[in-house]
C-alpha cells in the first residue's frame, strides 16, 4: 500500500527545512545579463531548464511572481505547494496529462506580461530530452526563451527519473544562463528554436562546471 499525504502537510513539514537548507547555499551566477535586462524591464519570458536543476533554480528566482507549469501528479502538487511559499503561481498540466491546458495557461500568462518557467523534459522524462511545449508557448506568447542550468560543488542526486539535484548545506551553487532568443513563426521556427535551445542549454551545463558531481542517493 502506498501512503499519500496532503500537499499542504508535506510542505508544512518539509518547506521550512528546504528553506533553511537553501539559505545556506553560496550562489554565484554566469551570463545573467540578458535575463536581468528582461526582468528589469518587466518583459515576459520563458525560463527554460532541465528538470534535475529545479530545486536551486526555484530558490534563485523566488518572489518574482513567475508562473510554473506543474504536473497534475502527486509529486507535482507537492512541488506547487512549496513553490507557492516562494511566490510562484502555477498552471496545471504536462506533456502526458493536461498538456493543452498547460500550454494555454502558459501562453495566457505570457500574454498578460508574466514570465513562465518550464522544464522541457518534465514531468516524467526521458531525462534531458527536450519536448516542444515550452517553445510553442514562447512562440504563441511572443516571448523570448531564457535557457538556464544549475550545478553544485557538493550535493546529492536523488534516485528519481531526473536524478534531481539537492545541494548540500553551505555548498557553492553555480547558475548559468544562456543567451535569450525568440522563437520565429511556423514549424520551421520551432525546429530552429529546438536546435538553439539545445545548444544554449548545453552551454549552460558546461558553464556550471559541477554538472554531474553530486553523489547519487539511489
Amino acid at each position: 500500500m502506498r501512503l499519500t499525504f496532503p500537499p499542504g502537510l508535506v510542505t508544512g513539514l518539509a518547506g521550512p527545512l528546504l528553506t533553511l537548507l537553501a539559505r545556506s547555499w553560496r550562489i554565484e551566477t554566469a551570463g545573467e545579463s540578458g535575463w536581468r535586462e528582461l526582468a528589469s524591464k518587466g518583459r515576459p519570458y520563458v525560463l527554460l531548464s532541465w528538470h534535475d536543476a529545479l530545486l536551486p533554480l526555484l530558490w534563485q528566482h523566488r518572489q518574482r511572481a513567475l508562473t510554473i507549469v506543474v504536473s497534475e501528479a502527486l509529486d507535482g502538487r507537492y512541488l506547487a505547494a512549496y513553490a507557492r511559499r516562494l511566490g510562484y503561481r502555477e498552471v496545471w498540466g504536462s506533456s502526458t496529462r493536461g498538456g493543452v491546458r498547460a500550454l494555454l495557461g502558459a501562453v495566457k500568462a505570457l500574454q498578460s506580461g508574466r514570465a513562465v518557467a518550464i522544464t522541457p523534459d518534465g514531468p516524467r522524462g526521458p531525462r534531458r530530452v527536450l519536448k516542444d511545449g515550452a517553445l510553442l508557448a514562447a512562440q504563441r506568447g511572443a516571448a523570448p526563451v531564457v535557457p538556464v542550468h544549475a550545478g553544485t560543488s557538493r550535493g546529492w542526486r536523488l534516485g528519481s527519473w531526473d536524478r534531481l539535484l539537492v545541494p548540500r548545506p553551505f555548498a557553492r551553487v553555480r547558475i548559468a544562463y544562456g543567451t535569450p532568443f525568440q522563437v520565429e513563426p511556423g514549424e520551421s521556427g520551432i525546429a530552429a528554436a529546438r536546435s538553439r535551445a539545445l545548444r544554449e542549454l548545453a552551454h549552460a551545463v558546461r558553464e556550471v562546471r559541477w554538472d554531474e558531481e553530486a553523489i547519487p542517493t539511489g
